[in-house]
Parts: C-alpha cells; sequence; structure tokens
C-alpha cells in the first residue's frame, strides 16, 4: 500500500488535472547574472544609441546592465538640457527597486555639463546613495587623462552655444581643447542615424590637426565605439567618445578591471 503521503500529491494532481504537482522543490541562491557588479543605466527617452553600444562592450559573465529611461527634448539646447535635472532622483529610484546597485550612470554629456557633474550625482544619491555615478562627460576626461592626452579635438553634432559652454567646461578640468568641429544639428532623433562614415572622417579630419594629442566624440547618440579601435590605429592618437570613456569608466567604478581587447586603447588601460 502507498505511502499517504504520495497518494495525496497524487490526489491533488489528479483534482487539477496533472500528472505530478511537486510543491516545493529544493532550490539554492548563487549570485545571478549580477554576481559580480550590478550596473544602473539612465538613457534618455530619445536615445537611441547608448544602450546597444553598452550591451556590445558588457559581455563579461557576471556584469549585469539594467536601464531604464529618462524624458526629455528631442531639441538640444542649454533649456531642454537644465529640465532633466528634475526627473533624474525618480529615473534612478525605478531601476531595481530595493535591491543595491554598484554604479549608476547618467547618459547625456550636454546635460552633465548643463547641470554639473556634482548636481547630477547629488539627484541621483537621492534614491540611490549607496551607488557610485558616472556620466559621459565624468568617463570622457578621465579616460583622456588616463589616455595621456592634454589637447583634445573635440567633435559634436551640438550648436556653437553648447560646444563653447563644453569647451569651457573642459578646460576647466585641466584639458586644452584648441579644436572643434561640428555637425551643427539639434534633432536628438536624426542625430543617431549620423553614419559611422560620416563619424569617422569628420574624427580623423580633426585629430590629424597637428595641435591635438587625442580625439574626444561627444554626445550618446553618435556611435563611435565600433570604430574607436580602427581610428587610433590611422591616427596613432587616442580616441574616445560619450559612451565609450563612460562604459570604460562605470567598468572601473565596479572594480572590473581586467582589460578588454577591441575596444581602443582606453579598455587596455
Amino acid at each position: 500500500m502507498p505511502p499517504v503521503q504520495a497518494l495525496s500529491v497524487e490526489n491533488s494532481a489528479a483534482e487539477n488535472g496533472l500528472l505530478v504537482n511537486r510543491k516545493h522543490i529544493p532550490f539554492e541562491l548563487d549570485g545571478g547574472v549580477s554576481a559580480r557588479a550590478r550596473i544602473g543605466l539612465i538613457v534618455l527617452a530619445t536615445d537611441h544609441t547608448l544602450e546597444h553600444e553598452f550591451r556590445q562592450i558588457f559581455r563579461m559573465p557576471g556584469v549585469a546592465l539594467y536601464a531604464t529611461r529618462i524624458r526629455n527634448a528631442a531639441e538640444i539646447n542649454p533649456t531642454t538640457l537644465a529640465a532633466m535635472e528634475a526627473g533624474l532622483a525618480a529615473a534612478a529610484d525605478v531601476i531595481l527597486p530595493g535591491i543595491p546597485l554598484d554604479v549608476v550612470a547618467y547618459g547625456c554629456t550636454s546635460a552633465s555639463v548643463v547641470i554639473g557633474e556634482e548636481n547630477v550625482f547629488k539627484r541621483i544619491h537621492e534614491t540611490r546613495p549607496e551607488a557610485k555615478c558616472t556620466t559621459p562627460i565624468t568617463g570622457g576626461v578621465l579616460g583622456l587623462k588616463a589616455l595621456g592626452a592634454k589637447r583634445i579635438a573635440l567633435l559634436t553634432p551640438y550648436i556653437d552655444s553648447v560646444n563653447q559652454r563644453f569647451k569651457s567646461y573642459i578646460e576647466a578640468k585641466g584639458l586644452e581643447v584648441p579644436v572643434i568641429g561640428s555637425f551643427n544639428h539639434e534633432n536628438d532623433n536624426e542625430v543617431a542615424r549620423i553614419s559611422t562614415k560620416s563619424i569617422y572622417d569628420a574624427a580623423l579630419e580633426l585629430g590629424r590637426h597637428p595641435s591635438v594629442d587625442g580625439v574626444f566624440v561627444s554626445c550618446t547618440s553618435l556611435r563611435v565605439a565600433e570604430i574607436a579601435e580602427s581610428l587610433e590605429r590611422e591616427l596613432g592618437k587616442p580616441v574616445t567618445s560619450s559612451n565609450h570613456a563612460m562604459a570604460w569608466h562605470t567598468l572601473r567604478l565596479a572594480g572590473i578591471t581586467e582589460p578588454i581587447d577591441g575596444w581602443g586603447r582606453l579598455f587596455r588601460i
């Protein structure tokens, strides 16, 4: 005669139209997909590129990326950029609520300049006090210095008033910006469609100027990560960008320090 417990399981399963209804299967917990690092990424509502480039780079086991979006205007100007500050805390708060994050990265270069890096970090820390923070300009300046670049060719899609503010901001961080080039386009949805060939050719032209020893391509919508290494080989100078540099800095803040091939000099430091 079968054990009473076995009969009750079988009867319970049969009553629900099942052959087996096994409850309370034993299990163990491991570190999950974020066993090494748990990274939050705040992406602009209009951004087509940042998350794509981050996921191309962040392929190491145990490093997990969790993205959210923040509302913004497609037109890039100081007024629309400054307006994003009010939404930063709420954007950070909806990334895995109640679960600690190692790093939160905010993905807008020009807004980080307009709002100010420290103000960006302050807003994020309102809801994520445990997380280290970075922005594209934070990673960009630190990355360029790590690469030994001191005089920078700056390529952007911005209007001139944004470029001049950007130049002053970078120079206040101890770098010189003697060369600037711009696609001069305000629509973020269309900036994301500027071809990699157009970016490559423009970065090459600016980077060849004898007065510069490095290139920074600003704007998270511009696709640079996949061409950075080729540009460096042709120029013989370091090249980085908003997404490229912020990805590097995010990993370093999270304690991921091993060199990564295929993404240019910065990721081999």
